[in-house]
Formats: C-alpha cells, structure tokens, sequence
C-alpha cells in the first residue's frame, strides 16, 4: 500500500492558467483516430442513398441488378429493414426526429430523405452501388416557400415557452417618442464542421458498441436503446476524438442504419456521410423572419419592445429556432411582448446551431437598437446602459452576475468608440467607406447531472473518468487542470478519459453547459476521494475509486437567471462601386464567469467572432423551388469566411465569479457570435448610411441599396 498526503507540495492553482490542449501533439502529427478512421476486422461499409423528390412516395427499389455487383452485401430499404421504436422521449424531453427511425415506411417528406442503405466490402463498392441503385416515386407537388404572410404559422415552444407577453404593447408605443418597427431576415445556414459524420456499429457478446462522433455518448446511448428496443447497458458508445461538432452531432440517420445494417449482417458496418449529404442529414439553422418594434421616451427609456420571429420545419418534426428569446434577457419594458412561431415545410428538420435563437435574433434586437439610438439621438452603449434591467425582464428572477455594463465601458475604451463621430458616411480611406458598430450578447449558462470517477493509484497518479465529449473545445485539457486543482496536485499527475458511455451518463457538449457540467461532477468526486485519502493514507494496489452524481446538487442550486454576456465592436470599410464589405478590425469582451483555460478560451471567443463575420457577410443556403434541393450543397457553393476575410480580432473577458455556484463557470462556446453580426450590420450603416436588415450583407445588396460616393 502506498501512503498518499495532502501536505506533498504542488506548484500554484492550474485553473486559469495557459494550458496547451493535452492531445495536441497527437492531433497535429494525425496519432489521435477519429470515428472514420479507426480499423475494424471484417469491416463493411455502407452507403446511403437519398431521395431526389421532395415529396411524394416511393415506389418501387430496383436492387436485382445492385446486389449483383461485386462486393455488395444488402440492401437496406422500407421493404426489409428492422422495425423501430419512436415512442419515446429523448434529450430534454424532445419527441425524437422521425428521421432517425430509417427506412419504416415509403413516405418521402423532402429532398435528401434516406431512402436505401447499400452495404458493400469496400467504401468505393458501396457508392458506386448506390449511384447505381434505381429508385423511382410517385411525386406530389411541394411546399418550399417561407414568407412573412404564412397563414399557417403558428407559435411554438421547444426549449422555451413560445409566447410571452405583458403590458399594453398598443398603448405604450402610442405614447413612445420614438419608434422603430423594422423586419429583419437571417437566411437557411450549415454547420458543417471539419469531421464529416460517421459511425461504426458492431455486435460484440451480445453487446452493441458504437464508435462514432458525436457530441454525447450518453445521448446516442439512449436514443439507440429505444429505438432498437434494447436494455441501455447493452450499448456503449465510445467517441473519444471528435472534429467539430456544433449542435449538429447528437444522434442521425447515419447511425442508426449502421447499427441496423450490422444487426443483420452480424458483422461491423460503417457509415460515413458525404458533405453533400450533410446538408440534408445534420440539421441546419433556420431561416428566421423576425419584426422587431420597440417604443422609447425621449430620454430613450423602453417603454414598449415586441420580437416576434417565424422560423420553418420539416412536415415531420418540429423545432423552432428561438429566435425571440434574447429580447426576455437583454431588455425590459412596461409593456414586453415576443413570440416564436413556425410553419412546416417540405424540407429537412432543422436543429440546434451554435447559439439557437441568440444568433439570428440578436441579429434583429441589436440591430433595431442600434435604428433607435440613431433615431433617439443617443450613442448605442448609452442607449443600452439605460436600458439595464435589475431583474430577468420575463422571469422576474435576479441575475447571478450582469457584468454587461463592465464590457461595454472597457470595450469601449480598447476600441476607441469615444472618438467615433456618430454620424454615418463621414470616414474614408480613398474610395472606401468607413464605419463603426457595437452590440450586446448574452447566451444562457445552463447545466445538466453528470457523474464522474477519481481513481486514486498506488503510483501517486490520479484518473478522471467521465462521458465528456471534447468536439475541438479543449474540453480534455480543462477537465485536466478542474481536476488538478480539486485533488491539490500537479497536472502531470493526472489522466483524463472520456467520450465513452461505460463511464455513466453524463452531459452533452451542447448548449454551452459541458464544461461547467463535467467540472461540477468532477470536482465534487476529486473532493470526496481527497477527504477519503486524507482519513486512509494508504492506496491499496487496485487503487481507491470515487464517483459522484450531480443530480441532486444541480436540482438544489438557487433559481436565477444565468448568462454569460458580451459586448462586440466592428470596424468595416465598404466599397461602394463593388459593393464589398470587410471587417478591418473587431473587439470582443466578455463576462463568462471564472475561465478555465485562457489559452483555449481565447480560441473559442474568436471563432465565434469570425462565424459571426461570416453569418454577416457570406453565409446562405439557397433552395431551388423547382426540385425543393439545395443549389451548391457544398463548401464550394456555401460561403463561409476564410483567412482573407478575417481581419486584427481581438477577444478578452471581465472576472465575473458567481458566488452561490460551487464551480463559478458560465460557458463560452457560443457568445462568440451572438451579436457580431449585429455589430457588423450596425457598422456597415455607420460607413454607408443604409440599413441593411437581411443577412448577408452580399455585394450586390450594398450596390442596390447604394450610398455615398465620394
């Protein structure tokens, strides 16, 4: 047995302190495997085939002559596959998307609907079977037009209530000063990330184990046990490098016809998605048509605010963008009502997206702030510093910590916005236009029961076990340096394992809840194993284990509201005659509670300040109303923001503890983008003079609203 004590010296507190990721070294150098590439004996591939209609039913599946090609082992279609079971409730209690459930009947609801599943040796015998494989329809007609004037919209809730009103809102904007009453559209957008989905299903002992990317183990674990109707503890999932993920890695299509392909072939099968099928199979970001209206005293006190914000769905499965849900954080008024409608289409479901709801409508709240300061004759930050609210505007509840005023003053101060003259079209450099803009940002600072288990061993090191999911975050090395400080030794001593499902459930990395959620399970096991040692003194050789569950803790913490909040600053130039835009240089300062890691923190801000660049200025799918299908459903057809369009970001943080929270984490991952495209619109007005309240701000918009010219 070995002695352990609390007294061996360790050097200063690693929380806080710059940390290079822990994998690094094996990610650059390609050691670390991702869910595609790790080997399996006796490995078939398979390969999905997608509808080519939008609507309708199929009716008929040629596979005579597809089985016949080398290589090919089954085809997978209504016809054969397995039953599924959708009874069921899943993550936050949401009905699961039908699409998951593969293959069950010959109804086709949108273009790129899983329609066949072919099962080959090779990866390259699988796509040239199902490039092959004959499927022909019977189309209806469909449905693909989002428009303002939908008379069947209807309010919806999803993670939010979809309604919330009080006051007159009538009355007091017709006894405001000043009014604005704007509509502000965000277009249909992807988070493609990096790592195309895949997953590798096969049956070992009777146990189902799944290697795939994903943003949850514990999540894919439960969706899989009931759709297949098996015991939870029959099935692990094991996801230990994932490469991005977004909102669009919980449990897909790919998956599931892995797991069912294997299942009936008694063999392992994987099943990578390409990125043309992505576009159909990952989810996406609703477009949103959101009208703002907002009703201010002379002074520019809110008197009246209304966000109302339509989004679509799938005739299949509802999920709404909240898009209306910044206005029941950010700013109060006598009278404050919003709402979150949506209307089914025939397209594909839509799904969380960095920032759900705070993205798009922060685009819309801040940018119709920015028309009232403009029109009220008050700078923005004033106008907003007056319009701080003391209490949750919709739950009445307090804030744990609002340190929003703090980034605006210092954000101020680093940019330089004393300087800035606040009439439009005034600053030039030659030909170029020059301007300045700001918003806020705020995003929810949830978090979800996890468990977690210490080992202490003989040797003197210590593993952390958890179903963490890092998907690029730095998730690994920031549990390294919670559980350093919580067991009061030096990181090399500690080992850090997650992304596996035998682990115990844990939360999702999603919502910007993972860190602080592993972090609470974490050090609340490192607590309770480092008082078990200070009492034993002695390890025995198979080690001593601690595992801790938060459940109860979580469900005790003190209602309030909760939010990690910001302020973005933008710079622009626009040239008038091309119509281009480009952010020359933007500030991010934010208050997210007590950072982790400084280095990876860093990183997580400025990617989303550049995802905000690119949602402002080149992201937008469009669909062709002819086939109801994505034109250019491809990174070479989708724009996003690349090296050249990123100017000198800056992104740093106000302390912000919470002192009724055992961890004092916020969440970082997404108050990046909320308001950066604000902040880029608002500055685009400043150079030009022109509103632009539909994003992207493309060329050929800023040439047919024109401006200025010298």
């Amino acid at each position: 047995m070995t002695a352990f004590t609390t007294e061996t010296p360790v050097r200063a507190g690693s929380v806080g302190t710059a940390h290079t990721r822990v994998e690094g070294r094996e990610k650059v150098t390609g050691a670390a495997r991702y869910a595609g590439e790790i080997p399996f004996a006796d490995l078939a591939h398979g390969w999905l085939v997608l509808s080519t209609v939008a609507r309708g039913r199929v009716s008929a599946v040629d596979t005579g002559p597809v089985l016949a090609m080398p290589g090919v082992l089954a085809v997978l279609d209504h016809r054969n596959a397995l039953r599924l079971n959708t009874d069921y409730e899943g993550l936050l209690g949401m009905r699961p998307d039908p699409t998951l459930a593969v293959f069950q009947h010959d109804r086709v609801p949108h273009m790129g609907w899983p329609v066949a599943l072919v099962v080959a040796e090779t990866s390259e015998q699988a796509r040239e079977a199902a490039e092959a494989l004959v499927v022909r329809y019977e189309v209806e007609p469909h449905d693909i037009e989002f428009t303002a004037d939908r008379p069947d919209a209807q309010s919806a809730g999803g993670v939010m209530p979809g309604v919330t009103e009080k006051g007159d809102l009538d009355a007091e904007l017709a006894s405001s000063d000043v009014v604005v009453d704007a509509e502000y559209t965000t277009p249909e957008e992807h988070h493609n990330p990096m790592e195309p989905h895949a997953a590798t299903a096969h049956w070992d002992d009777g146990r189902l184990e799944v290697v795939d990317s994903n943003q949850g183990a514990t999540w894919v674990v439960g969706d899989l046990a009931n759709l297949f109707s098996l015991d939870p503890a029959s099935v692990r999932v094991r996801s230990e490098h994932v490469g991005g993920g977004f909102g669009s890695k919980g449990v897909r299509a790919h998956q599931v016809a892995a797991v069912m392909a294997a299942t009936v072939l008694r063999r392992p099968v994987r099943v990578v998605l390409t990125r043309r099928q992505m576009f159909s199979l990952a989810g996406y970001r609703s477009p949103t048509i959101q009208r703002v209206r907002l009703g201010a005293d002379a002074e520019g006190r809110l008197r009246a605010l209304e966000h109302r914000s339509l989004s679509l769905t799938s005739t299949v499965h509802e999920f709404v963008e909240p898009s209306a849900g910044p206005a029941r954080v950010m700013y109060d008024a006598a009278a404050h009502h919003t709402a979150n409608e949506v209307v089914r289409l025939d397209v594909p479901s839509p799904t969380f997206m960095r920032a759900p709801g705070e993205a798009p409508g922060s685009f819309a709240l801040e940018s119709a702030l920015d028309e009232l300061a403009e029109r009220s004759g008050i700078d923005p930050i004033e106008l907003r510093l007056r319009n701080e609210p003391d209490k949750g505007p919709v739950s009445g509840l307090p804030f744990a910590g609002r340190s929003l005023p703090a980034c605006y003053r210092e954000g101020a101060r680093r940019f330089g916005w004393a300087d800035r003259d606040p009439r439009p079209g005034l600053r030039r450099d030659g030909r170029l236009l020059l301007g300045t803009g700001m918003a806020a940002a705020s995003f929810h600072a949830g978090a979800g029961p996890s468990t977690a288990a210490v080992t202490a061993h003989a040797d003197g090191t210590f593993t952390v076990r958890i179903a963490a999911a890092d998907i690029g975050t730095g998730a690994r090395t920031a549990i390294l340096l919670i559980a350093a400080d919580a067991l009061r030794v030096p990181t090399d001593r500690v080992r850090v394992r997650l992304g596996d499902s035998d682990f115990g459930p844990a939360m999702i990395a999603g919502g910007s809840m993972g860190t602080r959620s592993w972090a609470w399970a974490v050090t609340a096991a490192a607590d309770e194993l480092r008082d078990r040692l200070a009492l034993s003194g002695d390890i025995p050789p198979e080690g001593i284990t601690v595992r801790s569950d938060t459940t109860a803790a979580i469900g005790a913490l003190t209602p309030a509201e909760r939010h990690s909040f910001g302020a973005q600053f933008a710079e622009v130039a626009v040239d008038v005659d091309t119509g281009e835009v480009r952010v020359r240089r933007m500030l991010g300062i934010f208050a997210a509670g007590r950072i982790v890691n400084p280095l990876t923190a860093r990183n997580q801000f400025l990617g989303g300040m550049i995802w905000g660049i690119s949602m402002a200025l080149h992201e937008e799918a469009v669909r062709d109303r002819a086939s109801g299908g994505h034109v250019g459903a491809d990174l070479a057809g989708y724009h996003v923001a690349t090296h050249a369009d990123v100017p000198r970001i800056e992104a740093d943080w106000i302390e912000e503890p919470d002192t009724d929270d055992p961890v004092g984490i916020k969440g970082i991952g997404e108050i990046g983008i909320v308001g950066a495209a604000a902040a880029v619109a608002n500055a685009v007005w400043h150079a030009t003079g022109v509103r632009h309240r539909s994003l992207p701000i493309r060329p050929d918009r800023v040439i047919r609203a024109g401006a200025p010219r010298a």
